[in-house]
């Protein structure tokens, strides 16, 4: 199965589109700082909770790298749902100098 990836730049297009990006970081990770809107829905818990996984299509799949996120999209896809991961990850947005949002709020 091939999995979409996408950068940081093709990232803020899409969320400046309406987007639904979920972070599947852990929740310490993600509070320290994380793209603005994105949810949480932590890799480690995503099968159990993954009826609340909004049904966008596509979602946006963000990690710190771009690994644990491949992996929630390959997970996601199994659910029938078209996942796109983001490459490089919180990193990468970070070296971009984009805005973040940081604690439990995602917006």
């Amino acid at each position: 199965m091939t999995i979409p990836e996408v950068t940081v730049d093709e990232l803020a297009e899409a969320i400046a589109g309406g987007a639904v990006v979920i972070d599947v970081r852990e929740v310490e990770e993600y509070t320290e700082a994380h793209v603005p809107g994105a949810l949480l829905f932590p890799l480690s818990g995503l099968a159990d909770a993954v009826d609340s996984v909004p049904l966008a299509s596509p979602l946006y799949v963000i990690c710190r790298s771009g690994a644990r996120s491949m992996r929630a999209c390959q997970f996601l896809a199994g659910t029938n749902r078209s996942a796109v991961n983001v490459a490089g990850g919180t990193l990468a947005w970070l070296g971009s100098g984009r805005p973040v949002a940081t604690g439990l709020d995602p917006a």
